[in-house]
């Protein structure tokens, strides 16, 4: 015999006792494989609620990052607002000179922006005198520089003293070399001018506006108007100016911050009408100022340096 004889009966009802144990079991793993498929990535039994491996969907936010936030997770990161520029020693004002039968025009160029502040009559335009001396010598220099030439000791000594003592002479030289009135065509067009203008054969009856006496200012600081190879000299020498060229602007500012500021001025009789011409340029760091004035003749010459003087002291940050 092969086991124990049960009855026929028996063995019916053992079978039927043990088919709703193998129901609930098979009915157990069922439920295990479709909980296993609701964690599977496009599984159609995935739920839409289920978040990603270390991230977790907020309501209202979508599972790629849209609705507010970010691919990671995280909070949206703050825009960063630019810090404010530190301030100048000049800032505009509400500049008041009284000339009486005269004219005065003033500018001032934020040059960290470019920004261009001044007197209602900024744009107009009187002849410049030596301070255009500071265009004719860049402009030298930067040609030099082009051309991969060096110029001589007697040519750079003619250099410093147009600047430094503005000497007419020297700076009559310099004026031919550089092709006269083309030199001029040249600042308008390489220090983007909008109201200046050459006269033929005559340096010191250049016009410009103080407007571009800011940007001329500028493009001395910058390198376009000397050159790379140049510029730093440039403004040393203008820096460095001395006799009775060192007036206005700078003599406006404290007495240690004066030599750091290069300045290049011009004065002249127009006898034909009767008045002093007399122009500043002042370029410090960040900033250029150029100031013009128009008064008459029986006035004197320190009539026109005080102008400029007195609308530096307005301009000075207090």
């Amino acid at each position: 015999m092969t086991g124990p004889y049960r009855p026929a009966s028996r063995r019916r009802r053992h079978r039927r006792a043990s088919l709703p144990r193998r129901l609930a079991l098979i009915a157990g793993l069922v439920v295990v494989v479709l909980a296993g498929l609701r964690l599977v990535p496009g599984s159609p039994f995935a739920a839409d609620a289920v978040a990603s491996w270390g991230r977790t969907i907020l309501p209202g936010a979508s599972q790629n990052g849209t609705g507010g936030v970010g691919s990671g997770g995280g909070r949206p990161s703050p825009t960063q607002t630019p810090s404010p520029l530190p301030p100048l020693p000049i800032r505009p004002a509400a500049v008041k000179v009284d000339i009486p039968d005269g004219w005065v025009s003033w500018a001032m160029m934020d040059r960290r922006t470019g920004k261009i502040s001044g007197s209602a009559n900024m744009t107009e335009t009187s002849t410049t005198a030596s301070m255009i001396k500071s265009w004719i010598v860049a402009d030298f220099l930067r040609r030099n520089a082009e051309q991969g030439t060096t110029p001589s000791d007697a040519r750079m000594r003619q250099v410093s003293i147009t600047i430094r003592d503005s000497d007419n002479d020297a700076a009559e030289a310099l004026w031919r070399l550089v092709g006269r009135e083309k030199s001029i065509d040249r600042l308008i067009d390489i220090c983007k001018l909008t109201d200046s203008s050459a006269v033929k054969g005559f340096w010191s009856n250049t016009h410009l506006s103080p407007r571009d006496i800011t940007r001329l200012g500028a493009c001395i600081a910058d390198g376009r108007a000397a050159g790379p190879k140049w510029t730093k000299y440039l403004l040393g020498e203008m820096e460095a100016v001395r006799g009775v060229g060192n007036f206005g602007i700078r003599l406006a500012f404290p007495e240690d911050e004066q030599d750091d500021i290069a300045i290049k001025n011009g004065w002249v009789t127009r006898e034909d009408e009767g008045n002093w011409h007399v122009s500043c340029l002042a370029i410090g760091d960040g900033w250029s100022v150029g100031v013009m004035t128009r008064y008459p003749i029986k006035l004197g010459f320190e009539y026109g340096t005080k102008v400029c003087l007195n609308v530096g002291k307005q301009l000075l940050a207090t």
